[in-house]
């Protein structure tokens, strides 16, 4: 089978809200993944892979271990496996590509692909007056803040981790399922300075396909958590999918 299709996934938030029902997500995943190696010719991860993740020099979180064998796997196939750093993983640096092969990314690229240009990004802070989040972003990416947390042992230091995850999750959850107006108007403004075929963002939780201009289209990949959706790009056309 020809190898030319590429898909976008999102928000699976491992880890989240306990190992019982991450372990069953992350079967799902790993299935998924599975089904779509004979086709696929790149997987873009758009961000919040993980609940939380940070990188201390020696250790990494435990866990995910079906998700990291399958993504080497495929690595090891030949598939081109990108992950774009969401809010709930910011802390990533080098060990993903490191050690399974992928590539990491901290903030939106363009990709081109069958004369089509797609924006790829997870989208949090964008389009909106939301200064306060935006400047709490820049701390958080900060080197300083990623020293200042290794210092903490990862007991506590993950542990608190996952509470401030699961209070941010739960505190924009409901508004941001119905509204992706401000990702709407990120994209209108872009588009108005260099045209793109598709904007692909995650971050909302709800999988939805809007017209940007008669030209572009906005999609969100959604979430696995309850929609259980991505996107697949091929032959010049973008559509949404969802896993059973």
């Amino acid at each position: 089978m020809k190898k030319d299709k590429i898909y976008f996934a999102s928000d699976f938030h491992l880890g989240s809200p306990n190992l019982k029902e991450s372990h069953l997500r992350e079967k799902k995943i790993v299935a998924w993944l599975d089904s779509i190696k004979t086709d696929a010719k790149s997987i873009y991860l758009v961000g919040d892979i993980f609940d939380f993740w940070f990188e201390y020099s020696k250790v990494v979180p435990k866990g995910f271990t079906r998700l990291f064998g399958k993504l080497a796997e495929l690595c090891d196939e030949g598939i081109n496996i990108n992950l774009i750093v969401g809010n709930h993983d910011m802390w990533t640096k080098e060990y993903f590509d490191q050690e399974i092969g992928l590539k990491t990314y901290s903030d939106r690229i363009t990709i081109e692909e069958s004369n089509k240009k797609i924006l790829v990004c997870h989208g949090d802070g964008l389009g909106n007056k939301n200064y306060r989040y935006k400047f709490l972003k820049q701390i958080f990416r900060s080197s300083i803040c990623r020293w200042l947390f290794s210092r903490i042992h990862p007991n506590l230091g993950i542990s608190l981790a996952h509470l401030w995850s699961k209070a941010s999750r739960n505190k924009n959850s409901d508004d941001q399922i119905i509204n992706h107006d401000h990702l709407l108007n990120y994209c209108t403004g872009l588009q108005k300075k260099q045209p793109i075929d598709f904007y692909v963002f995650g971050h909302m939780h709800s999988p939805i396909e809007i017209e940007v201009d008669k030209n572009s289209k906005y999609f969100n990949t959604g979430d696995w958590i309850t929609n259980f959706s991505y996107l697949i790009f091929h032959e010049g056309k973008m559509e949404i999918k969802k896993w059973c």
